[in-house]
């Protein structure tokens, strides 16, 4: 596939994907699973937010023979947010970074809550909190609009990477600071 074509259809790709950026595709986000099913590294199947449905759609976009959603992945589920029980959540703020699309609202010693109409459902939010207060539970409809977790999830990444090098510049001040008074170049 030329480097042409791949980038287009990664494109066309990630558009059929729910934008849950849960990785349990094997992918760091939706747009990396895409660019790697463009490129003939990941099969059609690895998605279970998207399911059954989103496999049949990649399937017709790419002419491939419809596939069961693999296991290892996953399984198949009716949407699911995050809910945080506030008696027991201890304000660590453990939550917030692995938000993919900044859901979870909260500081360092305060109690966190999650914007249900932004939660995707992809669970990354679990496995850090030390006192398991939060649980995933039935979304009332689906998750917010793919298009608009797509641009949730690209601001979360922008902030980030932000916050590192503003950080790195930081850094770099003091070095350069402590170099200048020790008399080194």
């Amino acid at each position: 596939m030329s480097n042409d074509i791949a980038p287009d259809l990664a494109a066309r790709i990630d558009a059929l994907l729910p934008q849950t950026q849960c990785t349990r595709c094997g992918y760091a986000g939706c747009a990396p699973y895409a660019a790697a099913i463009a490129s003939g590294e990941a099969q059609i199947n690895q998605c279970p937010p998207g399911g059954a449905a989103a496999i049949q759609a990649l399937a017709r976009l790419l002419n491939r023979p419809m596939q069961a959603l693999n296991p290892v992945h996953g399984v198949e589920a009716p949407p699911r947010v995050a809910w945080i029980d506030e008696a027991r959540c201890i304000g660590c703020a453990r939550c917030l970074a692995p938000c993919p699309v900044d859901a979870i609202v909260g500081a360092q010693k305060y109690l966190h809550t999650v914007l249900i109409d932004r939660c995707t459902g992809c669970e990354l939010c679990l496995p850090p909190c030390p006192v398991d207060c939060i649980e995933m539970r039935p979304a009332a409809q689906s998750a917010a609009e793919p298009a608009l977790n797509r641009e949730r999830f690209a601001a979360h990444n922008a902030r980030i990477l932000h916050h590192a090098a503003e950080r790195q510049r930081e850094l770099d001040a003091k070095k350069a600071l402590a170099a200048h008074r020790l008399g080194m170049p």
